[in-house]
C-alpha cells in the first residue's frame, strides 16, 4: 500500500540523538540539513497548514547562535540545540499565525506558547505548523478546511486526529518529534495509525498557556516521536511547572520505572467493532508482552467505558462551545460543519447537568484509580479499528466516537499515557497498543516503553531500520545512593521499590564495623532495623543509586519505626542509609550473628518434631 505523501520519507537525520550529531559537526552541516527541509513541507502535502521558508529559517538560527555564544556548557544549556521540530497548529509560535484549522479563527499571536519557548530556548527550530482536526475536535484528522491527512502507509484510510499533521511528519521522519495535544485521544490514535510514539503526559506536566483550547480543564500538550526515548527527553524539557497556567501542577515522580515482570490490566472484553485484523494485532502483542515477561490480568472495563462517554455525551461539550463561542455568534458558518454540530450541542446542558455529571466524573474516577492500584498500568489497543475515509465521510461521528473507546477516559481519570507501535496487522497496516497509570507515572511508562521498542525490533514510522544513534541521557543524571540492608535487597519483597524508580544496585558490601541488626517485630513484610552499637561487628549491605527526582517518592513510602539517615561502610565513607528507632531496637531480636538479613532469612530451619534451632544463642533485648 502507497501514498503519495509516503515519496517525502526519505530525510536524515531522523532522531534528537543523530540531528545533534549533525550540529556538533557545526553550524554549516546544520544550515544545510535543515536547508533541506525547506522543499518537505510545501504546499502539496496536507500535513502543514504554514511551512518553513527561507527567512523564518535566517532568523531562528540567528537566534539560535546567539544562544550558543552565550553558553557555558551547550550540550547542558542547549539540549535540543539545532533540533528541527513541528507544532500543531491551536499552538502559538510568535511569527507565525494560529489557525486551529479554522481560517475565520486565525490570529497573530505576540508570543510563543510556554511549552514552544521551552523548546525554543533548549535550541530548538519550529519547522512548521501542522494540521488538524478544527479545533481539535476529532479523532479522524479529516475535519479540515486545509484537506484531510491520510494514513502514511495506505491513503484511503484515515491517518488520525486530532493532531494529525504532526504525526505524519514525525511518521515519515521529517522531523524527529512535534508537539499535539490530547483531549479525548488526539495524541494516541494518529501515533497508532502511524506507527510511532504519542506521549499523553500528566494534565499540568506541560503548560497549556498559548494554548488554543478545546476543553481547558482537560487538554494536554503532547508528544510524538519515533522512539520513547526522544519522546520523554522532549517532554522533559518542554515540561514544569509554569505559575502563570492555572491549571499547572508542581512536577511529582511517583514511579520512574517498572520491574522485569510487570502486571497489567487488560480489558475482560475488547470491542473492536468488526475489524478481524485489529483484533489479531492486538493478540500478538499481547502475546509478545508476555513472552518479555509481563503478567497480564483481565479486569472489567464497565468504569473506563462509562467515563469515556461522558465527554461527549456530558456537559464537556459545553467547555467546547465556550472556546468558539464568539466566531459561532458572527459567523457559525465559518465552522466546519461536524465540528459545528458537536459544539452546538453545548448548548444543551445546564449548570445542574454540569455539577451532576462532574459528580459522577469523580466517583468513577475513584473507582478506576482502585481497580488499577495493583497494577503497573492498563494496557489497550490504541485505536479497535482503522477506518477508511470513505467511512468517515458516510458516518463522521458515529465512526469518531468509536475511535474514543479506548482513550476518552484518560483525561477525565487523570491518568498518564503512551501510544507505542505494537506488531503490525496482516494487512500491511500499523496497529498501536497504549499504556495507561495514573498521574505522574509518566517515567515509568516510558521506561517501559523503551524496552517493549527494543524488544518489537520494529523500524517505527516509515523507516527502513531501527534507529540506532545512542541513547539520549535523562533530563536528569543526579542520583542518591542509599544502603539497604533488608526488605529492599535483591530479591526481597520491597526491592521493586527501588527497580520501579530506575535505580541502579552499585555494590554489595558491609557496614564499617560497630553495627548490629535485630529483627523487628510486627512488621508486614518482616524487616530488620540497624543501629550503632559499638563493638567488632560488621552488617552486609547493597548500595543503591537512586534518580534524585524519585528519591522523595522512595522516602514517603517507608514506614515506621525505619527512617533514613547515615551509614558509615567499611572503606571508610559514608552514605544515606535504612536506621531505625531505638525503642524498635529494644524490642527487635539480635540477629547481628548471622551478619546480614539474608543469611538470617535463609538459616536452617528445624526439621518437624526438633527443637527451635538457628535462633536459640540469639537473644532478644
Amino acid at each position: 500500500m502507497t501514498t503519495a505523501i509516503q515519496e517525502s520519507a526519505k530525510s536524515s537525520p531522523t532522531t534528537v540523538a543523530e540531528w545533534r550529531k549533525v550540529a556538533d559537526e557545526g553550524m554549516v552541516a546544520l544550515r544545510a540539513a535543515l536547508g533541506r527541509l525547506l522543499s518537505t513541507n510545501g504546499d502539496q502535502d496536507p500535513a502543514w497548514i504554514q511551512s518553513l521558508d527561507q527567512a523564518r529559517l535566517d532568523a531562528q538560527l540567528t537566534q539560535l547562535e546567539a544562544l550558543a555564544a552565550q553558553s557555558i556548557d551547550r550540550s547542558k544549556d542547549l539540549p535540543l540545540f539545532g533540533v528541527p521540530f513541528a507544532v500543531k497548529d491551536n499552538i502559538d509560535v510568535a511569527g507565525w499565525t494560529t489557525t486551529a484549522a479554522c481560517p475565520a479563527f486565525a490570529y497573530e499571536p505576540a508570543q510563543d506558547a510556554e511549552v514552544v519557548a521551552r523548546l525554543r530556548k533548549a535550541g530548538a527550530i519550529v519547522v512548521g505548523k501542522t494540521n488538524l482536526d478544527q479545533f481539535a475536535t476529532g479523532l479522524v484528522g479529516t475535519r479540515s478546511p486545509y484537506g484531510a491527512v491520510p494514513c502514511v502507509f495506505d491513503s484511503e484510510r484515515v491517518g488520525g486526529g486530532s493532531s494529525s499533521g504532526s504525526a505524519s511528519v514525525v511518521a515519515r521522519g521529517l522531523v524527529p518529534f512535534a508537539l499535539g495535544t490530547d483531549t479525548a485521544g488526539s495524541g494516541r490514535v494518529p501515533a497508532g495509525f502511524q506507527n510511532i510514539v504519542g506521549l499523553k503526559p500528566t494534565r499540568g506536566w506541560l503548560s497549556t498557556r498559548g494554548v488554543v483550547p478545546a476543553c481547558r480543564t482537560l487538554d494536554c500538550v503532547s508528544v510524538f516521536a519515533l522512539t520513547t526515548t526522544d519522546a520523554h527527553f522532549v517532554a522533559n524539557t518542554a515540561g514544569g511547572f509554569d505559575a502563570l497556567d492555572p491549571f499547572a501542577r508542581p512536577t511529582r515522580v511517583l514511579a520512574s520505572g517498572m520491574g522485569p515482570s510487570p502486571r497489567f490490566a487488560v480489558p475482560q472484553s475488547i470491542e473492536f467493532f468488526g475489524d478481524d485484523s485489529a483484533s489479531a494485532a492486538f493478540a500478538a502483542a499481547c502475546a509478545k508482552l508476555e513472552a518479555i515477561g509481563v503478567r497480564l490480568t483481565k479486569i472489567d472495563f464497565s468504569p473506563f467505558a462509562e467515563l469515556a462517554s461522558l465527554l461527549y455525551q456530558g456537559p464537556w461539550v459545553a467547555e467546547r462551545l465556550s472556546v468558539v463561542e464568539a466566531l459561532y455568534v458572527r459567523d457559525a458558518q465559518a465552522i466546519h460543519p461536524v465540528v459545528r454540530s458537536i459544539v452546538e450541542g453545548g448548548n444543551k446542558h445546564s449548570a445542574l447537568d454540569a455539577f451532576r455529571a462532574e459528580y459522577r466524573r469523580a466517583e468513577l474516577a475513584s473507582v478506576i484509580a482502585n481497580v488499577l492500584s495493583g497494577f503497573d498500568a492498563l494496557l489497550v489497543p490504541t485505536a479497535p479499528f482503522h477506518p477508511t475515509l470513505k467511512q468517515v465521510e458516510a458516518d463522521p461521528i458515529g465512526v469518531n466516537s468509536r475511535l474514543g473507546t479506548y482513550t476518552n477516559f484518560a483525561n477525565l481519570a487523570d491518568l498518564s499515557a503512551l501510544a507505542l507501535p505494537g506488531p503490525f496487522r496482516d494487512d500491511g497496516l500499523p496497529a498501536g497498543i497504549t499504556l495507561l497509570a495514573p498521574a505522574w507515572h509518566d517515567p515509568a511508562l516510558a521506561d517501559f516503553g523503551s524496552r517493549w521498542l527494543e524488544s518489537l525490533d520494529q523500524p517505527p514510522g516509515l523507516l527502513q531500520s531501527v534507529p540506532t544513534a545512542p541513547p539520549l541521557k535523562p533530563a536528569s543524571s543526579q542520583v542518591v545512593q542509599l544502603a539497604v540492608v533488608g526488605a529492599h535487597l535483591t530479591g526481597m519483597p520491597l526491592n521493586h521499590q527501588l527497580v520501579s524508580r530506575r535505580s541502579r544496585l552499585v555494590k554489595t558490601c558491609k557496614t564499617a564495623p560497630g553495627y548490629g541488626l535485630y529483627a523487628l517485630t510486627g512488621t508486614v513484610p518482616p524487616k530488620p532495623g540497624l543501629a550503632r552499637t559499638g563493638g567488632t561487628s560488621q552488617i552486609e549491605l547493597e548500595v543503591w543509586e537512586i534518580p534524585t527526582e524519585a528519591f522523595g517518592s522512595f522516602v514517603a513510602e517507608v514506614p515506621p519505626p525505619l527512617g533514613i539517615g547515615n551509614v558509615q561502610l567499611e572503606d571508610g565513607g559514608w552514605t544515606k542509609g535504612f536506621i531505625c528507632e531505638g525503642a524498635a531496637i529494644e524490642s527487635g531480636l539480635d540477629i547481628t550473628a548471622f551478619g546480614g538479613w539474608r543469611a538470617f532469612v535463609n538459616r536452617p530451619q528445624p526439621a518437624p518434631g526438633q527443637g527451635a534451632t538457628g535462633t536459640s544463642a540469639i537473644s532478644a533485648k
